[in-house]
């Protein structure tokens, strides 16, 4: 699976893209899991509020994600 951080996410993490195998459907927050276990310097940037996308939608942390899909993490955006 293909994994994008964007805007301050990918600032505080250092990291634009990586990549994870799953080998069946797993939720959002299983992966996150995964990522920590493995960088778990990560820990502090995903303790804020993320917005996350599969495939370019937007999801929740309890949708589903298959090895094939892109997912995205990235900051929730405020305007004024």
């Amino acid at each position: 699976m293909k994994i994008l951080f964007f805007a301050r996410l990918r600032d505080s993490i250092d990291c634009a893209e990586t990549s994870l195998e799953v080998l069946q459907p797993t939720q959002v927050h299983n992966v996150i899991k995964q990522l920590l276990i493995d960088h778990p310097d990560w820990q502090d940037a995903f303790d804020k509020p993320l917005l996350v996308a599969i495939n370019q939608t937007m999801a929740d942390m309890d949708s589903q994600v298959n090895n094939e899909d892109e997912l995205a993490f990235f900051p929730p955006v405020t305007g004024g």
